[in-house]
């Protein structure tokens, strides 16, 4: 694909969640998981979020895409992640992942080990993360991590790059790195987004919440499509927002009116430069 026909893709998808409302549900954090509903009602989806096995695994049969965050676990989630991952596997059901803190505890990492088995389309964190799951699932890369520390990335997004390339191609979807500028592969095609604000790393939830709505837009088109669309759209929205705003409360507040307002071609236009390898 050119240019031209990514960003016509792009345009596409967000007239299309705007159109059907898909259900994207979620298993994700619970510090964030009312800022990830909102998030994904703003951008034209429809939210659900559960946390037991059985749930979990009616939301992978019923759910249009389905969104899982590692953010805060409970023991629980032993049973309810493998079951739901798997169920999503044998419907062929497009999901996101994030791995939030890859490597602290041992029942993150094993879970996180174990979705190996049965992969996401898509995969979103921040460097850190991206590097620190193609390590934990034994992917071949060129990229050296630093962290992850915590939930923050001490690394920067071009280190990641390997990392994601690999991961994207193992996965065979797409994989978005979230930093400065914004990096989306699908292994292939590159892309680096641009916009966001500073007030995004003085609130909580603004990666968690991009991962959800990577997931109403897996929805209704390809996982590389999906995870730029919803890159796009958080960039756009973010840098709006800046512009209304003198404080993170209000940040969010704006943030959230401004993933409303986003038409679907000022998403696809939002500044961003392709590369193809």
């Amino acid at each position: 694909m050119n240019e031209s026909e990514i960003r016509q893709k792009i345009a596409e998808a967000a007239k299309k969640v705007r159109d059907t409302k898909p259900l994207a549900p979620s298993i994700t954090n619970t510090v964030t998981v009312n800022f990830v509903a909102n998030a994904q009602i703003a951008s034209g989806g429809s939210a659900a979020m559960v946390y037991l096995p059985d749930e979990g695994e009616f939301i992978a049969q019923v759910g249009d895409a389905v969104y899982i965050n590692v953010g805060t676990l409970f023991p629980i989630y032993a049973e309810t992640l493998p079951r739901t991952a798997r169920t999503l596997h044998e419907n062929k059901k497009n999901w996101v992942l994030d791995p939030v803190a890859i490597g602290i505890g041992s029942l993150r990492t094993e879970l996180l080990r174990g979705f190996k088995q049965y992969p996401p389309t898509i995969v979103r964190g921040n460097a850190s993360e991206i590097i620190a799951l193609a390590k934990l699932w034994g992917i071949e890369t060129a990229a050296t991590s630093k962290g992850p520390s915590g939930v923050d990335s001490v690394d920067d997004v071009a280190s990641a790059k390997s990392a994601a390339m690999a991961l994207a191609k193992f996965i065979g979807g797409a994989v978005a790195v979230s930093g400065k500028t914004d990096f989306v592969t699908d292994g292939r095609i590159c892309a680096y987004s641009e916009g966001g604000s500073h007030f995004m790393e003085k609130i909580t939830g603004a990666g968690c919440s991009l991962g959800g709505v990577c997931a109403v837009f897996a929805a209704v088109t390809d996982p590389f499509t999906a995870a730029l669309s919803a890159t796009q759209l958080y960039n756009l929205a973010g840098k709006r927002a800046e512009a209304k705003s003198d404080a993170p409360a209000s940040f969010q507040a704006n943030f959230i009116d401004e993933v409303y307002k986003a038409t679907p071609k000022d998403i696809a236009q939002n500044p961003c430069r392709f590369e193809e390898n």
